[in-house]
């Protein structure tokens, strides 16, 4: 990767920071790409003098991409929403990116899209990021995508935000508690990531599914979290019934589409190529997260059981 210029758009993001850490880290010469290049500012003190570099891109603006892309060996996309245009973003902003990386003589792409995509999901994120991946295949055949499962990390908004309720909450209602998932460590991502722009040739037009060692549902996570924390709360499994209503509320914590996304089990495909092909042993939730849920402790890193 030394001194090869990859182009990562979403790089000031969550998934984006661990990604730019292995690709400096590599000797690769790094251009971050999005909408407030500003939000990843943070990354420059991790790249040496000149290494790093950012661009003002909107990937549903083809000319923004040009500029981004002229002189670049790799492009890596990492754009993509929870909720709101996913039209604009997984789908059209996609075919784009690939489009531009085509016209622009980049020599390896890296899309990553999500577990559980498909033509057919009953959500349209679902839909959306399937409908991605065709659009990138078709402009850019040898592209490598990947299909994490819902990552984890210490500036992770899925771990942290269920620590936060629980540390507040005097009873926790759990959404959907035997829904299946398979967390992923994000640097373990990034690692996958990184080792298909360096090695592109065995990896050129794959579809990898990356999940964590360990599937647990969502009521086993959440009690999990409160054991990691030190929070012995009482957790009641709402009902479908109810459950389906909780969107509908204001302020609910979590939109339509997404309680339709819990309606399927967010888990690896037995047959499907994953981290073994990068030699890669996925790391387990229990073995680093405790490092930074102290903090929702009652006594901090000074409580009982308290990560060292």
């Amino acid at each position: 990767m030394k001194d090869r210029l990859v182009t990562l758009i979403g790089g000031g993001g969550f998934l984006g920071r661990y990604v730019a850490r292995e690709l400096l880290a590599a000797g690769a010469r790094l251009r971050v790409a999005q909408p407030r290049p500003r939000d990843a500012w943070f990354l420059r003190p991790q790249g040496g003098l000149g290494q790093i570099q950012f661009a003002c891109v909107d990937i549903r603006r083809p000319d923004t991409l040009a500029r981004a892309l002229q002189g670049s060996d790799a492009v890596v996309n990492l754009a993509g929403l929870l909720s709101g245009d996913f039209q604009g973003v997984h789908v059209d902003g996609a075919r784009n990116v690939a489009e531009a990386a085509a016209r622009a003589g980049v020599a390896t792409m890296v899309h990553v899209s999500a577990l559980g995509a498909g033509l057919e999901s009953a959500s349209a994120y679902g839909r959306s990021k399937a409908e991605g991946e065709v659009a990138v295949r078709a402009a850019f055949p040898a592209a490598t995508i990947f299909r994490p499962s819902i990552l984890f990390g210490r500036e992770d908004q899925f771990v942290n935000r269920f620590a936060g309720l629980i540390a507040a909450a005097p009873v926790v209602p759990v959404l959907r508690g035997e829904a299946k998932f398979q967390p992923a460590y994000a640097a373990d991502v990034a690692g996958a990531i990184v080792q298909a722009l360096a090695e592109p040739a065995p990896h050129a037009g794959q579809t990898y599914a990356l999940g964590g060692p360990d599937v647990m549902t969502m009521a086993q996570l959440f009690r999990w979290i409160g054991g990691a924390i030190g929070r012995d709360v009482p957790f009641v499994e709402l009902p479908d019934a109810i459950g389906a209503l909780v969107p509908y509320l204001p302020f609910a914590p979590v939109t339509r589409d997404q309680w339709r996304m819990l309606a399927c089990d967010n888990v690896v495909p037995p047959a499907a190529l994953g981290f073994a092909a990068f030699g890669i042993v996925p790391t387990p939730l229990a073995s680093v997260a405790p490092a930074w849920l102290v903090r929702f402790r009652k006594q901090g890193r000074f409580g009982r059981n308290a990560a060292a």
